[in-house]
């Protein structure tokens, strides 16, 4: 908190230098914390110009997801006023599933510059470099079914994408349950955890890992991941995407939780919510949902071509002898070659 607020006052004094002792006197502190505080924003890559005698001056305004730099965009949003940023987190899923089952309201959502254990589906883990990419987890309470998990991470998918193409013009491909492409790598998972009782769910965190403005990959990543930014050739606002994100996922939030009095229903007319057109949004945006031949490793492995979604939004794919329905595998696609 004390990092964040430094960085906003000197944010807001962006034409001056700041003595080091009105930043101490603005955050209770001495002059020697600040000094140190200084030096550990420095270390996680904050442009702060000056020193102790004559105070601090940033050199650029940084692209950091402070709640205060995003308060306006998601005015009149569910996570308006509930966004809880960290310069260093271990994974953002992981508070916010510790937070919701502490009573954190809906909406409260955690933003990290960087992540040290970055969690992606199956326990995979996720490449989170320092103020490069979006690194997000909203807390939900929808009353909704556990079965209808998938549904929301169909959804979270689909508000991604829009955000996407809204603030850079690129159109993402979405991969079945939680993927989104660039071409034929991977750009950005959706992790969908929830708590739930047999009947009702009691909260659920959408996690969203993003690639934005990394340049480069691991060699064991090379192949498959890829970013907004090597793929358009130039940087992106980080604090642009995420707001327009944060608006678009709670767009489509809203249109599932109208839904709530009958959310059994596979379509719900006059409550805001049609779960058929939704599941056929995300077969439109798919390039693999209908007609692709992959791979699943789900039951020992099978082959087959993609024949789009069953009415629970779980991926149908029709073998030589039948359509098996996928229920967690993972699903890759298969070139001529394979």
């Amino acid at each position: 908190m004390r990092l964040g607020r430094i960085v906003r006052l000197l944010a807001d004094h962006a034409m001056v230098v700041v003595s080091g002792t009105k930043i101490a006197e603005e955050i209770g502190t001495s002059r020697s914390d600040v000094w140190r505080l200084i030096q550990q924003l420095r270390g996680l890559g904050v442009q702060i110009a000056g020193h102790p005698a004559t105070g601090y001056q940033l050199e650029q305004v940084p692209d950091l997801l402070l709640p205060e730099f995003l308060g306006a965009a998601i005015k009149g949003t569910i996570f308006a006023d509930q966004v809880r940023h960290y310069f260093r987190i271990g994974s953002t899923n992981l508070a916010a599933m510790e937070a919701a089952a502490a009573g954190a309201p809906e909406g409260t959502v955690f933003l990290a510059e960087e992540q040290t254990a970055g969690r992606g589906r199956a326990g995979h883990a996720w490449h989170s470099v320092r103020s490069t990419g979006i690194y997000c987890s909203a807390i939900l309470r929808p009353k909704l079914p556990p079965a209808d998990a998938l549904i929301l991470s169909l959804m979270v998918g689909l508000a991604v994408r829009s955000a996407v193409a809204e603030v850079t013009g690129i159109t993402p491909d979405l991969r079945w349950p939680n993927d989104l492409l660039l071409g034929d790598r991977k750009f950005c998972g959706v992790l969908i955890e929830m708590n739930a009782e047999v009947t009702r769910v009691r909260y659920v965190v959408a996690g969203i890992g993003m690639n934005v403005n990394h340049a480069e990959f691991p060699d064991a990543l090379r192949e498959i991941a890829t970013s907004l930014r090597v793929e358009s050739g130039r940087g992106w606002s980080r604090l642009e995407l995420t707001a327009a994100l944060l608006k678009s996922l709670d767009r489509e939030y809203r249109s599932v939780t109208d839904a709530e009095e009958a959310p059994h229903l596979p379509g719900v007319g006059g409550c805001g919510f049609d779960r058929a057109e939704l599941l056929r949004r995300f077969e439109a945006a798919s390039s693999s949902a209908r007609g692709r031949r992959v791979h699943v490793e789900e039951n020992g492995g099978f082959e087959g071509v993609t024949d789009g979604l069953d009415d629970r939004g779980f991926l149908r794919v029709k073998t030589a002898n039948e359509i098996r329905t996928v229920l967690s595998g993972g699903v890759r696609a298969l070139t001529t070659d394979n």
